[in-house]
This record gives structure tokens, C-alpha cells and sequence, in this order.
């Protein structure tokens, strides 16, 4: 060990949920763990999926050693396709994790990556770092933390992870790795904090499952379940419940097909061939042996169960007699779009069970109890929670004084958070800009506020456009202004307001000038027009042509 520092820079997931993306920076040497994406917020109009900002890794990329993903959700692997299409790198991820990542690049255009297979107990030497990996349960399988020898000391990151006694897949978190690792002398626990707030401890995966398999058991017709792609251990439980009713199971939903194919292929789902539906012949069945798994558990306005909702799903019509299971909880942000979903199947007259309910639902994140044990477990001497909103930090630090750690010895950072780190001391020593990049249709590109205040006015107040054409030598008006609007005037407005907005215009052409001084005008007039008569403030375009 040496006394030089080492750098962490948190690009994404400290202080919000997603887009969890670190960076440990040694010399000259580089090693990125997750690089995943986050939903927009409600109101960042028309942005699709909101990326970490990767502007220093993609300035450095030749000094990139390596990028470990810790398991296969979207917040951890979702921003690999934009990271690999300027970063080249060994990707280092377990089995199921490599095997989700390789339908996904290729869909963005990536052609060709070094992707290498790790399983738990493996070691990887990645420049001056040397890492090994340890089994954590969470909700979806394979997922892994992180011993990271450093040249200052010894670097423990959890991963998500929940002490599952009874999980699924039957694999535990290595509670016999963690002790080890205390016995060596840990110099920086990385902590998930996404539960911090829960008081006791998470509940067991295959809890659920008796719930899940209740209601299966006494629906009178279809049940259809809706749940994350990803959480293979509760698409594994649906899937057995429902073969035990005598049921056979439909997948639908692009990601949720993609992922049990995935799966599947690897040994990580169990189902026979004859327990598949094709969702085309789910007509062919009595409703009383047809489970259907599909995704949109989060309300996303093109998936399966929003389009059933919405009576717009082609295949499956949802109906009185029907059962719907929506087994999620709500990522913050999408809570209006999945009451939405909700309401409508309850207005098809389908019997619906969702969280707030009855218990569809456990989360795959350590609770309070959980993760004192863990700190108890690695007993660090220093401490930096991580993945979760600022709340959740704050929480977790409340945690990690109760089990004995030091105040000064705990950092709560943000994205955008600069630490240095060596034997004896830790502290945030600066802030990179915190862009946030988004994706909007094909393109990438920082979030403007100027480009969503202009949105949220289009949504808000609608638009206006004026075409107006006079005459370059006499400077009066060539035949009637053409007035146009979308989303501003309502039809019992138009007739009156038309005719006020061509007299306003006549009047500000009468009064002369140039091109751009008549434009600017006409846009200071309208609007003022606008705002009188229909306390609205569209957005005004005067369109101004001589000839």
C-alpha cells in the first residue's frame, strides 16, 4: 500500500434513483463500475430515458482499464451502449448479466465488445486494481459485489443486495466472504441505501411466492401478472404457481420475451416448451388456464398492460372475470402514469391487486436491520453510501453512526462528487458539472432548460403562427394574415380572436419599419393580444414574408 490517492467519482446514482455509474481513478488508470440509465421526470417533456454524465470517461478513454457491471438491471447496464460506443474496454459481469448486456448492444449499433465472464470467488486483476467478486441476492439473479484491493487499501462495494435466507434461486449472499473481508481490515465500504429508510429487514423473495400462488389458485379466468422484465426469480415463481394450477403461461412485452429468452438459454428459468403460450393462441383456452406475464408495471405509455388498459393490446382484451397482479412498486416519478393503468383495468371490471393492497411485492434492497449488518459484518473505516435519493444517504449515515463508525469517517456525496481516499483520511474535494444527458429520439445530448421551458409552454399554452405578407415597397398588407394554432384557442374562441389578432397585426404593419423590427413587434403584440384576451401566454411565431 501506498499513501497516493485514490479518486471516486460519483457520475450517477448518489442522491437519485438510477443511472448508477462510479469511477475509481488511480494515476493514470480508470475502472468503471455500472453504467446505467434513469427515467425522465414528469416533466422533462419528450426526453426518453436520462443518462449518467460520462463527459470525463469519454475525455479519458484511453486511460479506461476495465467496466464491471454488477448485475442486470436497467439502472446498471442501461447507458452501456452509449459508454461502449466511445469507451473500448473489457466488460467483466457474471453469466446472466453478459448474456442480458449481448442483446443490447447489438439493438444500439454496437457490433463488437470484450466482454469477460466472472463468477462469484473469481479474481480479476484491472490495471492496479485487483477485485474479487461475491454472491449477493437481490431480484434478479447473478448479481455480485466487489472486494476492490486498491493501492491505498482494501475497497468493499455491495452491489444491490437484500440477506435473502431464502431465496429463489436458493444462492444466498456470501455471508462467509463478508466476515472474511472484516477479518482483513476494510478500508471503504460502498453501501446500497435504496431502504435505508425501512425499518427491520426485507422480506424473503419466496414469501411472495405464496401469495402469488394463492391468488393464481382462486382467479375464476385469466390472470395476468405484470412485473419488471428483469426479476427473473418472480417470473420463475408465476411460472410455477401457475403449472401447479394447470395453467399455461404467455409472455408479452418486447424486453419481458427478450429476457426469459435470455434466461432460459442459460439455465437461470426453468419452464418446459409446453408450458409456453404464443399469446396468438391465448383465445384457444379456457380463461381459467391462461397466465399471461407482461411488462408495464410502470405505467410506460407503450407496454403490454397500458395497452390492455387502454383497450388498444390486439391479442388480450381485459374483462370482467379477469385478475391483474401488478408486482412493483412505483420508481418515484412514475406514480401518476401507473394510478392511470390502474383505473383503467379497474373500469374494464378487472380485479386488480397491487402493493398498496395486498403483498405483491417485495423489494430486492437491504432494510435497516440488513445493512447495520453488513457494516457490522466489514466493519469499515470508512464509510460512503451509495444508490438511493440524498433522504436515503442521510438515513444510511444515521445507520453507520449507530454501528459505531465515526462521523468524520462517513461521506455523504452526490452525483457529481469528487472523493479522495488514502490510508488515513477521506473527503469530498470537489464537484464535477452535473450535466444531465438524455436520450430523445435517436439523438444524445445535454439537458437544455431553455429547449423544456419551451415544451412545458407548447403543453401548457399551445401555440400561435402568424403569416403575414406586405408589400417591400409600399409597406402595406398583401391580402389576409393567415392565422394558425395548435393547443391554444378553443373552437368557440377562434371567430372572435382571429379577427382581433388581423386587426392587431394591420396596425403594427401600418406603423412601418424592417423586416426584424416588424417581427419583433408583431411577437411583443400578439402576445400581449393573447394574454388579455385568453389569460394564456402561447408561444407566438410571427412569420413575416415581403414581396
Amino acid at each position: 500500500m501506498t499513501n497516493d490517492k485514490l479518486r471516486i467519482l460519483a457520475l450517477g446514482g448518489l442522491g437519485e434513483i438510477g443511472r448508477n455509474m462510479m469511477v475509481l481513478e488511480h494515476g493514470d488508470d480508470l475502472l468503471i463500475i455500472d453504467a446505467g440509465l434513469m427515467f425522465p421526470e414528469n416533466d422533462m417533456l419528450g426526453v426518453d430515458i436520462i443518462l449518467p454524465d460520462m463527459t470525463y470517461v469519454f475525455d479519458n478513454a484511453e486511460r479506461v482499464r476495465g467496466i464491471i457491471i454488477t448485475h442486470g438491471h436497467e439502472d446498471h447496464i442501461g447507458a452501456l451502449p452509449y459508454l461502449m460506443a466511445k469507451v473500448d474496454a473489457p466488460i467483466y459481469a457474471t453469466a446472466l448479466t453478459l448474456g442480458l448486456i449481448g442483446v443490447k448492444l447489438p439493438e444500439a449499433q454496437v457490433r463488437h465488445a470484450d466482454m469477460r465472464t466472472v463468477a462469484p470467488g473469481d479474481e480479476r486483476v484491472i490495471g492496479p486494481f485487483r477485485v474479487v467478486f461475491f454472491h449477493v441476492s437481490h431480484s434478479i439473479p447473478d448479481g455480485v459485489g466487489m472486494a476492490i484491493y486498491t493501492p491505498v487499501g482494501l475497497i468493499v462495494h455491495s452491489g444491490d443486495f437484500k440477506f435473502d435466507h431464502s431465496p429463489v434461486d436458493r444462492r444466498r449472499t456470501d455471508f462467509a466472504k463478508l466476515a472474511e473481508l472484516g477479518g482483513e481490515g476494510v478500508l471503504l465500504l460502498l453501501s446500497d441505501s435504496t431502504n435505508a429508510e425501512q425499518a427491520g429487514y426485507t422480506p424473503s423473495e419466496s414469501v411472495l411466492g405464496e401469495t402469488l400462488a394463492r391468488i393464481i389458485y382462486e382467479a375464476p379466468g385469466r390472470v395476468i401478472v405484470a412485473s419488471f422484465a428483469s426479476n427473473l426469480s418472480r417470473i420463475q415463481q408465476v411460472i410455477d404457481a401457475s403449472v401447479r394450477c394447470g395453467r399455461r403461461v404467455s409472455i408479452v412485452g418486447r424486453s419481458m420475451v427478450r429476457n426469459v429468452n435470455v434466461a432460459r438459454k442459460l439455465g437461470y428459468l426453468d419452464v418446459d416448451d409446453e408450458v409456453l403460450l404464443p399469446v396468438q393462441q391465448i383465445e384457444n383456452l379456457p380463461a381459467n388456464r391462461v397466465t399471461i406475464l407482461c411488462t408495464g408495471s410502470q405505467g410506460e405509455p407503450t407496454s403490454a398492460l397500458v395497452r390492455m388498459g387502454q383497450e388498444q393490446y390486439r391479442s388480450v382484451s381485459v374483462g370482467v372475470g379477469d385478475t391483474v397482479i401488478v408486482s412493483a412498486t412505483a420508481i418515484p416519478g412514475n406514480e401518476e402514469f401507473v394510478n392511470r393503468t390502474l383505473d383503467d383495468l379497474f373500469r374494464l371490471g378487472a380485479d386488480v391487486y397491487y402493493d398498496e393492497v395486498l403483498d405483491v411485492h417485495v423489494s430486492g434492497h437491504a432494510s435497516q436491520e440488513e445493512q447495520k449488518m453488513l457494516l457490522n459484518l466489514i466493519r469499515p473505516r470508512f464509510f460512503v453510501p451509495i444508490h438511493g435519493e440524498y433522504r436515503h444517504l442521510v438515513w444510511h449515515r444515521k445507520l453507520a453512526l449507530q454501528c459505531g463508525i465515526p462521523q468524520e469517517n462517513i461521506c455523504v456525496m452526490e452525483t457529481g462528487g469528487v472523493l479522495e481516499l488514502d490510508t488515513d483520511s477521506i473527503q469530498v474535494t470537489a464537484r464535477m458539472r452535473k450535466g444531465l444527458y438524455y436520450v430523445d429520439g435517436n439523438g444524445v445530448a445535454e439537458l437544455e432548460q431553455a429547449i423544456q421551458r419551451e415544451r412545458m409552454s407548447l403543453a401548457h399554452n399551445g401555440v400561435l403562427v402568424a403569416t403575414v405578407i406586405v408589400d417591400r415597397y409600399s409597406g402595406t398588407l398583401m391580402g389576409e394574415p393567415q392565422i394558425q394554432s395548435r393547443g391554444f384557442l378553443y373552437t368557440a374562441e377562434t371567430n372572435g380572436l382571429d379577427q382581433s389578432i388581423r386587426e392587431e397585426i394591420a396596425q403594427v404593419v401600418a406603423g412601418g419599419g424592417t423586416r426584424s423590427e416588424l417581427t419583433k413587434r408583431l411577437e411583443t403584440a400578439l402576445c400581449r393580444l393573447a394574454l388579455a384576451k385568453t389569460g394564456r401566454r402561447p408561444l407566438v411565431i410571427p412569420i413575416l414574408l415581403k414581396l
